[in-house]
């Protein structure tokens, strides 16, 4: 039986490329038009994917366009201190509650990451024409297949470790770089009934997104995130004694 199309959205703070001639020359449709035709490229008629942007009102991220919502995947850099508070909270309920969210490079330090991680999310980094071998270390995760090892990206941002993020779920891919720096590229987490993929590679001053390997792996992500059950946010439930197999809507341990 098919299933529906997933339904992206990719979310781009689309600043560098309205105030630097370079980037715009190189991602004319932004990055977030660039990831979107990507990850559309590999995904065909599997997804329907649209784009947002910062400067639409409520950043594009209203509850109506989140309520329709499978997977969405998140550009920022230059600009995580404009992101609002209380679009940071709608997408923190709607992750909870089972959207699917791929974080890219330099999102490490967005709002909505930093509070789903609780943590700083800092790390190193270098901006000198890095090169950058994305290694594969758990071949059997589904964001893996079809992907080549290592993926070979001739100029990209060096980051490196120490990462300051929780022990991940599943670490599916490490980089190294030029200067002998490894970092942990590729990593998984659940928060709630959300799945949650962080991908390092991409940047603003190199071409990583037209990549195909790069937005392979991003559209692998976009299948793995995509929720397999209604959304819900979890709740707090009260049982009375003995009611321990039928309680108020209980419906089995693997449903709550």
């Amino acid at each position: 039986m098919s299933q529906a199309p997933i339904r992206v959205v990719v979310w781009g703070e689309n600043r560098h490329e309205q105030v630097e001639p370079s980037v715009a020359e190189r991602y004319p449709d932004g990055m977030h038009g660039a990831i979107a035709k990507g990850t559309g490229e590999w995904l065909g008629d599997k997804a329907v994917i649209t784009t947002r942007t910062l400067d639409e009102p409520e950043h594009g991220l209203t509850s109506d366009v989140l309520d329709a919502t499978d997977v969405l995947v998140w550009w920022g850099h230059a600009a995580h201190g404009d992101v609002a508070d209380e679009v940071v909270e709608r997408v923190h309920r709607h992750v909870l509650a089972g959207m699917g969210l791929i974080v890219l490079h330099s999102g490490h330090w967005s709002k909505i990451f930093t509070k789903l991680m609780g943590t700083t999310c800092t790390l190193r980094w270098r901006s000198e024409h890095d090169r950058e071998l994305v290694w594969t270390v758990n071949p059997q995760h589904p964001i893996a297949r079809g992907i080549p090892n290592p993926i070979v990206i001739p100029e990209q941002e060096m980051y490196g470790e120490y990462f300051d993020v929780p022990t991940p779920d599943e670490l599916v891919f490490i980089s190294g770089f030029t200067g002998g720096e490894v970092f942990r590229s590729g990593m998984t987490y659940r928060r709630g009934f959300g799945r949650i993929f962080y991908f390092s590679p991409g940047d603003q001053d190199f071409p990583v997104y037209h990549h195909p390997d790069v937005n392979h792996v991003i559209a692998n992500g976009i299948e793995w995130a995509r929720p397999d059950r209604e959304r819900e946010t979890p709740t707090l439930l009260r049982y009375d004694t003995d009611d321990f197999f039928n309680g108020q809507g209980y419906r089995g341990a693997f449903e709550r």
